[in-house]
Formats: structure tokens, sequence, C-alpha cells
């Protein structure tokens, strides 16, 4: 496993563990499987894991698999202050010490300001006395680095860099966000600082991978150089010597052995004229399909009235990066059978998954769209015979 430094020197694996990613089992985290994979990436040299304090079950998850496997001191964990749900100075000590509680652990390595979006949301935290309370923690050694996640433009993305003396941040990365979000703008910016960068969202959920127009797919194939599509987003984010680590929501052993070989591999200047031209190919199939930019992160969810929003936001952009058949079929198998009905139209426009989004989608309408898509009528007649059947077995 290769390492880049923090600001204090300290080597941190360019590969991290997202932890968001867990595999579910019933209501929970599969933890058996969970603690196969972590400790696989570990072995590997894996010793960044980044959790939240809304990823239902992460925190807990991680802190017992660290603390069974006596390797709490060998790694480092990141987490995040739900800053969203900060009203008091006293409820911030009241999540940090949950969280500490949930990870068994007396301090945190890299703690983050959880997705801010624009400064008013740092400088609310600051009304409420967040920075005397993170020297505090620095003092106590209960936080090693403090350090803020963004989704947002890259105008507000600086202006939040340039509002504290931040140790290291984390942005939505890669060959597709190149230009929104954070951006190369950011990223270059965060580094001129001095400041590390974590990489979330190296695949756009899994877009990069499992939803890549059938053009593009036999485009990698056909490169001279021999690369998956996973390995290819990879590289290119390794390929700049600003990334210090990029997170992958690994949740399979193959992932985590895959993922560990291309970071083995991986270096500054790795990819030739000919993969960014690659690259530059693959991101015009992309664009000519997309839908919707959702990335599948589940910021909207859960839904109050059940709406499984990832899922049909996954399945129409499959009708068009694959065939509307492929779609639909999928919307069919993974959404339209539940038990519980979990269609757009049950949407009531709430706009609280608006609030959440990451993306800025405008969830609500697009969900229409979704609908109107996924389900003619011949369809909603199958998915609600097919429901019906397996609900009654």
């Amino acid at each position: 496993m290769k390492y880049r430094n923090d600001r204090r020197g300290e080597p941190i694996s360019v590969l991290g563990y997202g932890c968001m990613r867990f595999t579910r089992k019933g209501s929970g985290i599969d933890y058996e499987k969970a603690e196969k994979e972590v400790m696989a990436a570990y072995e590997a040299g894996v010793n960044y894991y980044d959790t939240a304090y809304i990823y239902p079950d992460s925190e807990a998850c991680l802190g017992e698999i660290l603390e069974k496997n006596g390797i709490r001191d060998k790694v480092k964990i990141a987490t995040k202050l739900p800053q969203y749900l900060i009203k008091s100075r006293g409820s911030i000590d009241k999540y940090f010490k949950e969280q500490l509680s949930r990870l068994r652990t007396d301090h945190v390595d890299y703690y983050l300001m959880h997705m801010l979006t624009d400064i008013e949301a740092w400088n609310n935290l600051c009304s409420l006395g967040i920075e005397e309370w993170i020297s505090g923690k620095k003092e106590s050694g209960e936080i090693k680095e403090i350090g803020f996640s963004f989704h947002g433009n890259t105008e507000m993305f600086l202006k939040i860099l340039n509002a504290y003396d931040w140790d290291f941040c984390q942005i939505q990365y890669n060959y597709m966000d190149e230009v929104s979000q954070a951006g190369r703008i950011g990223l270059e910016a965060a580094y001129e600082k001095g400041i590390p960068v974590i990489i979330m969202e190296p695949l756009r959920g899994g877009k990069l991978v499992t939803l890549l127009p059938k053009e593009a797919r036999e485009r990698i194939a056909s490169h001279s150089r021999t690369m998956t599509p996973a390995e290819l987003a990879f590289r290119w984010l390794w390929d700049q010597p600003a990334v210090t680590c990029v997170l992958s929501g690994m949740n399979s052993l193959e992932m985590v052995e895959e993922n560990c070989a291309i970071a083995d591999d991986s270096k500054v200047g790795d990819l030739s004229e000919e993969d960014f031209a690659l690259i530059e190919d693959i991101k015009r199939s992309i664009d000519a399909t997309t839908k919707v930019p959702c990335t599948g992160c589940g910021y909207c969810m859960p839904c109050p009235k059940g709406v499984d929003i990832p899922g049909a936001f996954r399945c129409y952009n499959e009708m068009y990066s694959e065939k509307k058949s492929v779609g639909r079929r999928e919307y069919l198998q993974v959404v339209a059978i539940r038990k519980e009905k979990a269609f757009p139209s049950q949407c009531v426009a709430c706009g609280k998954c608006e609030s959440h989004c990451p993306q800025h989608i405008n969830i609500i309408q697009e969900l229409k769209k979704a609908d109107k898509a996924l389900r003619p009528l011949p369809y909603k007649i199958a998915a609600e015979v097919a429901r019906r059947w397996v609900v009654g077995k």
C-alpha cells in the first residue's frame, strides 16, 4: 500500500475505507461480512476508515470490529459531526460523546464538519462557539485533525476553505466532477495551502462502473492498456499529487482485493495522453445518456412516504445507459415487488429529500419523470401483479 502524508506528517493510505456502504442484513449491518472486508483491507495496508453519525449503524459496527481485533490504535478513524442538526453548544458535545461511545474509543483521528454546503453553515457553528470547542478537543487529544466534507459549488468551497485553519477536507471528485462541486480548482487550492484532500464518490456512486454506457465499456475494453472501469477512475485520481486519499465503499472481498492492488500500483504521472483521451471519450458518452446526476449516496433517505428515491433514479438512468427494458426490468425486480410500496407516485412533495441532497437535484420533479418512464401502464399492471404475488407467498 502506498501512503501520502497529512499536515502532521502522519501517513494516510492512498486508499481509504468508506464505511457508509457496509452490506446490510435485515434491519442492520451484516457484521460478520463487514468484519472480513475491513480486516482484509487492514491486512493490505489500508489505515483510513471513514464513517459518520448519520450512516445507520456504521460507527458502532466499525468500533466493534476495531476493538475486537485489537487494531484501534493502528488505524485512523474519520467521522463527522452532523452540523445540520446542531442547535446549541451543548448539542455539539452530546453528539461527539455519543460518537466516541459508538466507536469504542477515546479520540477521533480525523473529525469533519459534515456536509457543509455554504459559508452560512460554518458561520452558524462559529456563533455557537465551534472554534473554541475544536481548540479544546485538540488540546485534550480527543480530536487529532479537524476538517470538513463539502457538497456545493467551487466558489462556496473556496470561501469555506479560507474561513478557518483546516487540517484537511473531503470533497466529491472524479473525472465526471472535474468542473463541478469543488472541482479541480478547489482540489488544487487546498493543495496549495498544504491541506490534504480526501476524495469521496470516486466512482460517482458506482456509475463509472455499473452504469457506463455500452459505448464507453467497449472503448475501455479495446484500449491499449488493460484496465477495468474502476481502475481507470482510481488511476485518474491517484495520478494527481493533490489527492491524498481516495475513499471506496468496499462491500466485497473481491472489491477490497482489486482496489488495494490498484492502489499499490498507482502513482502520480501514471496516465498517458492516450489514457486521458479515453477518459474524455467516456465523459462524452456518459453526458449523452445521464438523466439524473444521482450518486446513490442515500442522504435523501428515508423518505417519509417510503419512496425509494435512489432506486428509482438508478433504474431511470439505466434505461438510457443500457436499454429501456433493462432499466424497467431492474426496477421491477428491486423496487416494485417489495412488500411495502416504494413508488415515486407516493411522493407528497414535502421537500425533505431535496434539502439533504448533496447534488442539489430537483428530486420532486425528477421523480415524476422517472415514474412515468419506469412504469408505463403495462409495467404498472405487471408490477402490481408481481408485488401481490410476492407479498402473498
